[in-house]
């Protein structure tokens, strides 16, 4: 599948906040200029946006901070949709319920991307079997853990410690560090989801 490999802070700024690509090894603000959009003319006063275009911006948003194409996100709303519930919750949901984003969130990558690398890799193990299907979905209960042939890789010891350091493990996931194993205690409640994404945008966007 295609993927974008141009630079994140471009992204980042385009989006004007932190879509979690880059290590938080440094503070992001260190590295990117949020407040200026990319481009010659990124600083330049923008007329006030039209609800589509906030709609879409929105979208394209949530699509890069997790990774994630066009297809596939589309993909998601419609399984979202289909779920009994909010269909913005349920697309975060899901969302954070890919195995490369529990290996994010348990600290055994430093972003999504060097996660789903390492999940692509035979990296990690599901319920104790290898899975190279950044996509599959992790249910509660299900054991996420490094395999021993990558377990002496300087980037997960790096990440762990970064992880460790900024206490970013949130508190729906169970991580024993010194194992490099975790496990999916339950699914995130809304509250416990960035308040930086406007779900109901990309719910009013797919309704048209």
């Amino acid at each position: 599948m295609a993927r974008y490999i141009g630079p994140t802070c471009k992204l980042a700024r385009r989006e004007g906040t932190d879509l979690f690509l880059k290590s938080p090894a440094r503070a992001l603000d260190s590295k990117c200029k949020l407040d200026k959009k990319p481009g010659v003319h990124g600083a330049a006063k923008k007329n006030k946006s039209s609800d589509y275009a906030n709609q879409l911006r929105e979208k394209q948003k949530v699509k890069r901070m997790y990774g994630i194409l066009e297809r596939q996100f589309r993909s998601y709303y419609k399984r979202a949709s289909n779920q009994r519930g909010a269909s913005g919750e349920n697309l975060l949901r899901l969302l954070e319920g890919r195995l490369d984003n529990m290996v994010f969130r348990m600290g055994f990558a430093a972003t999504r991307a060097e996660a789903r690398q390492l999940v692509s890799h035979r990296g990690v193990m599901l319920n104790g079997r290898s899975v190279n299907v950044p996509s599959c979905q992790v249910k509660p209960g299900d054991v996420v853990s490094i395999a021993e042939r990558a377990k002496d890789q300087l980037r997960i010891k790096a990440a762990v410690t970064l992880s460790q350091e900024f206490d970013t493990v949130p508190s729906w996931v169970e991580v024993d560090g010194s194992k490099l194993s975790g496990s999916l205690k339950s699914l995130p409640e809304r509250s416990d989801l960035s308040q930086e994404i406007n779900e109901n945008l990309i719910v009013e966007l797919y309704s048209k």
